[in-house]
């Protein structure tokens, strides 16, 4: 068995065990570079740590300690409600106004499943508390965080177009994050429609105070929260499963009674004004975003310690050793020639366009059990020598790679389809799984094969 073979074969084991065991598909991919790179590619420990990210380590750690600041201060909660009152009560806005809301908090900077487990628990107590389908509240919360996703500085969006200008193919920021939008935004408008969004036209206006309806009581029961608190997924005892708990996380600056989210303090001021700043930084003056996030950060901290004390350790460390892991692991790949290999390989069945659909549906199958920007960081790195011969354009193959790969973040099997399912108060579960079930099954078959059509097809790049 070849090297390449043998590196490739325990990618494959390195996605089946961090799906089924629920272990840090980074930590495996640390181990696994280092195990390939010392016994089958003969590298020492340099050679394993050349493909080590440190510039997008520092964008995650820079995004997600901001966001955790806003969330620790209640800018976040002051925007879901901000963002309710805006539509003053309109329960065909609400679906809406959840899928604007995640899709703004993933574009500035928040990792999806951070912006799902803020912002579906209110979702969905609206959901029941209005008679809306929780099947449309919850896609639309999954798909509006996938709107925003691959915004130039969200953590999808640094992540693929680091990757991108790694491996020095065309790229395009604003297409990526157009081509994510458009798509999520039409699936969205089709959920709408056969989900029953029209029937809530009729309704008119309700009642929304000032604190949210959605807020309620501490009781336990997923999705639920006591105003400080959020939701959050983790594994259950046993790890075979995502269970939803309450955890208590200061959402509140000292001394403001607990549950008022209405008031723009200073400190929720600051922010928003930081996270505006962040916007320009990086679109305007071309800053980089990971240490400009982090400057801001600290600027907000230093201000207000009480509040951001608890900020570092809200950090998506998580995501950081996933995504640094796997890249460190495809940097040994790229090293031992695997990534030529394996390219050569997929560019050798011949039909150009026929290689580009199938790397699609595997993106999304294999998202839709694991991890979405694991598989971005090994797939497209793996299409970089298919894409050298310029039959295929760049541009739209990494597009329509991008959007395939997390699209399908609806599954049940996935970390946002998981929040949904944990979010949900007052339903049916099993019912509930199956739906998301069949939906997650529905856009596996059918997404990459439109983004192919759409992206691939006409050459884009």
């Amino acid at each position: 068995m070849s090297p390449e073979l043998i590196s490739i074969l325990v990618l494959v084991v390195v996605f089946v065990i961090a799906t089924t065991r629920s272990v840090n598909m980074g930590a495996l991919a640390f181990a696994a570079a280092f195990a390939v790179g010392e016994l089958v590619a003969g590298l020492d420990a340099d050679g394993i740590f050349a493909g080590f990210p440190g510039d997008l380590f520092v964008v995650l750690v820079g995004i997600t300690y901001l966001f955790a600041i806003a969330r620790a201060n209640g800018t976040t909660d002051w925007l879901v409600h901000a963002a309710i009152r805006l539509v003053r009560g309109r329960v065909a806005l609400i679906p809406w106004v959840m899928f604007a809301l995640t899709g703004a908090l993933t574009a500035i900077g928040a990792v999806s499943p951070a912006a799902v487990a803020i912002v579906a628990p209110l979702a969905l107590s609206f959901a029941v508390r209005y008679g809306i389908s929780p099947l449309l509240m919850g896609t639309m919360v999954v798909h509006g965080a996938q709107a925003g996703g691959f915004s130039p500085i969200s953590i999808y969006g640094t992540i693929v177009n680091g990757i991108v200008e790694r491996e020095k193919l065309p790229g395009s920021e604003v297409t990526l994050f157009l081509a994510s939008l458009t798509v999520n935004l039409v699936i969205a408008g089709i959920v709408f429609v056969l989900f029953g969004g029209l029937k809530l036209w009729a309704r008119g206006s309700v009642a929304v105070d000032g604190d949210g309806d959605g807020d309620g009581e501490a009781t336990g029961e997923p999705g639920a929260t006591d105003g400080g608190g959020y939701a959050e997924s983790r594994p259950a005892a046993d790890g075979t499963s995502p269970a939803a708990v309450v955890t208590t996380a200061p959402t509140r600056t000292p001394g403001e009674p607990a549950g008022d989210t209405t008031r723009l303090t200073p400190a929720r001021a600051a922010t928003l004004v930081a996270l505006v700043a962040l916007v320009v930084a990086v679109l305007v003056l071309d800053l980089d975003a990971g240490l400009t996030a982090i400057t801001l950060a600290v600027l907000l901290s230093a201000a207000w310690p009480a509040d951001s004390r608890a900020a570092v350790g809200q950090i998506a460390w998580p995501t950081v050793l996933l995504i640094c892991g796997v890249l460190t692991y495809v940097g040994v790949l790229d090293e031992m020639g695997t990534i030529t290999w394996a390219g050569e390989g997929v560019s050798g069945i011949g039909v150009p366009l026929l290689a580009a659909v199938l790397l699609c549906y595997i993106g999304a199958l294999v998202s839709a059990f694991a991890s979405s920007v694991g598989i971005m960081g090994a797939l497209i790195p793996l299409a970089v020598p298919f894409l050298a011969q310029g039959e295929i354009g760049a541009v739209g193959m990494v597009s329509a790679l991008a959007v395939s790969a997390t699209v399908v973040d609806v599954s049940p099997f996935s970390t946002n389809g998981a929040l949904v399912l944990a979010a949900a108060p007052d339903v049916d579960r099993e019912r509930f799984f199956r739906q998301l079930m069949v939906y997650g099954g529905v856009v596996v078959a059918v997404v990459p094969a439109v983004v192919w059509l759409g992206m691939v097809v006409p050459g884009w790049g």
